[in-house]
């Protein structure tokens, strides 16, 4: 599992990065949401990659899952989708006013 997910955090990271030099404000805007969720990755692999481990209850029988890295995750996941708006809406002002 670990494997997949160093794979997936590593193609985010290169499609972001490739899309941030392509030069449009579209790729501009991709690459940054594609940076952004390989960042959320990496946080949510450093807490663990726990198959069947309970995220806030302790189990007697199992591990418990640390949820700081799910909290920090789904923290940025939001203030993600804000910048998302707010480039958006910066682009969009952007293509009004050209001639």
């Amino acid at each position: 599992m670990e494997l997949i997910i160093a794979i997936a955090i590593g193609a985010l990271t290169a499609a972001g990065i490739y899309r941030l030099l392509a030069g449009s404000r579209l790729d501009l805007l991709a690459g940054i949401l594609l940076l952004s969720q390989a960042a959320n990755l990496i946080v949510f692999a450093s807490g663990g990659l726990l198959h069947g481990a309970a995220p806030l209850l302790h189990d007697a029988t199992g591990p418990l899952a640390d949820p700081l890295p799910q909290a920090l995750v789904l923290t940025a996941i939001v203030i993600g989708f804000g910048i998302l708006a707010f480039l958006l809406i910066l682009l969009q002002r952007d293509s009004d006013n050209r001639p």
